[in-house]
């Protein structure tokens, strides 16, 4: 399998592919829109919600006997097409590290990644147990224990994003 990124209009990422698998329903790619869920605090009311990992990005999953140019006019035809990654006149594959973080999405938080179990150390150092947090510990910038979230850095082509996972604390070090 081959994973490739195509740039959309950012918030739209579900309309784009309603749209496409309407325009296209004999194309049969998977198309992956990695989410996430976090608490959000306004006017005092804690409400959970779902939003994008990759803003504005969009995942497709190629055979390997296949080529992404016997389908990228489709694509980029769909409304709220910006682009392939690397560009439209360089279609790369996704590879290295940038292929591991957006399966970590894809395979292991499933299509909305939850809520993370963590516990600090003695040293107050955030320790993940499980949840889509876990192995993305050096990717941690910064812990807000308050509101439960841990900002990351994630790297994509030559993009960074900052986002926020939720976690829960489930203990000190002494239970573990």
């Amino acid at each position: 399998m081959r994973y490739y990124a195509l740039q959309v209009k950012t918030r739209s990422e579900e309309k784009y592919i309603r749209l496409f698998r309407a325009t296209h329903p004999e194309i049969k790619v998977p198309v992956y829109f990695p989410k996430r869920e976090i608490d959000i605090r306004r006017k005092g009311i804690l409400k959970r919600t779902n939003s994008a990992v990759f803003p504005g990005y969009i995942f497709l999953e190629i055979e390997e006997e296949d080529s992404i140019y016997n389908y990228h006019w489709s694509f980029r035809r769909t409304d709220g097409f910006f682009r392939f990654l690397r560009s439209n006149q360089n279609i790369s594959p996704l590879e290295g590290r940038d292929l591991e973080l957006v399966l970590h999405f894809i395979r292991n938080a499933g299509p909305v990644a939850g809520r993370s179990k963590v516990y600090f150390d003695e040293n107050s150092r955030i320790v993940v147990v499980d949840g889509p947090l876990k192995n993305l510990e050096g990717r941690i910038i910064k812990v807000d224990k308050r509101k439960g979230r841990a900002k990351i850095k994630l790297d994509l082509y030559d993009d960074s994003f900052l986002i926020d996972l939720g976690f829960e604390v489930i203990g000190s070090l002494d239970h573990h």
